[in-house]
């Protein structure tokens, strides 16, 4: 991989169990990696000892609280809000100019394509997640996006039929966030700040995109100790939803999100979310 760029893993209370970092290596990335944690973190001296002291980077999180709008008056530090925000800071210091910002529960990485009438799954091997990984950097750059990502499995629901495979990119980034330093992105909310943010931002203008031919795997929502986990186990999705309504309410409501296991979602709509992308053809010549 390129000097320039490297792996953030955001995680917190897991340091006997990061599984994004074993995808990583199980499937061929050499590059460079840390460890975002926090100065609260009781975990701080484990992450150390079991990943090496040049790969943990610690921020003070009182400071990254004082700095963010939470969108509430909750007081709750238990958010990866701070984290996400603090990471623009931790790349420029570090001499990135580029950086992919992951959560710390991957299980894998797919290629999704069309297999007959259903999509099918390959797992890259060898080198090819880096090579997958440039690409996603150079799409950055051509694209003049805030942040580009990998489709997650709700994006997959109804399989072909579901509509979004077809349309091979989605204007949101949730979870795998491709950065550079030099566009720094503010995000807002103690909770579903990915989604506040790209339908905040992207009702003016900016762009956020998700490749769907790529797929990050998930522990399941609240099934590792850790992280967010206490959170959403005590208020539900509900709350959690509610956060994106109160910042777009012309194009956002609460609905259900119909999988294995169904429950309270945002809906979007975005025919009023986000201004429409016109082809090169229709640009006027002066």
């Amino acid at each position: 991989m390129r000097d320039d760029f490297a792996v953030l893993i955001l995680t917190h209370g897991r340091a006997d169990n990061v599984v994004t970092l074993k995808t990583l290596q199980r499937q061929g990335y050499s590059g460079k990696w840390y460890m975002v944690i926090d100065d609260e973190d009781d975990m701080a001296d484990d992450y150390r000892r079991n990943f090496g002291e040049e790969h943990i980077v610690t921020f003070c999180k009182q400071e990254a609280v004082d700095r963010a709008d939470t969108m509430d008056n909750l007081d709750e530090h238990r958010a990866i809000l701070y984290a996400r925000n603090e990471s623009f800071r931790i790349a420029r210091d570090l001499g990135l100019k580029y950086f992919l910002m992951l959560d710390d529960d991957y299980s894998d990485f797919l290629f999704r394509f069309p297999e007959g009438k259903k999509m099918a799954s390959k797992t890259p091997r060898g080198k090819t997640l880096e090579r997958i990984f440039e690409a996603m950097l150079g799409f950055l750059d051509a694209s003049g996006a805030a942040t580009v990502a990998f489709a997650q499995g709700g994006d997959f629901i109804g399989g072909l039929r579901g509509g979004n495979f077809k349309k091979r990119l989605l204007r949101k980034a949730m979870n795998s966030f491709f950065c550079r330093v030099d566009r720094p992105i503010q995000f807002r909310g103690t909770m579903n700040e990915d989604v506040t943010t790209y339908t905040t931002l992207g009702s003016r203008g900016e762009l956020f995109f998700t490749f769907v031919d790529v797929h990050i795997i998930q522990i399941p929502t609240q099934s590792l100790g850790g992280g967010m986990t206490a959170a959403y186990r005590e208020s539900g999705t509900y709350l959690k939803t509610f956060y994106s309504v109160m910042s777009m309410p012309s194009c956002i409501k609460v609905g259900m999100m119909y999988s294995k296991n169904s429950r309270i979602h945002h809906r979007i709509d975005w025919e009023c979310c986000v201004p429409k992308i016109l082809n090169e053809k229709y640009r006027k010549e002066r």
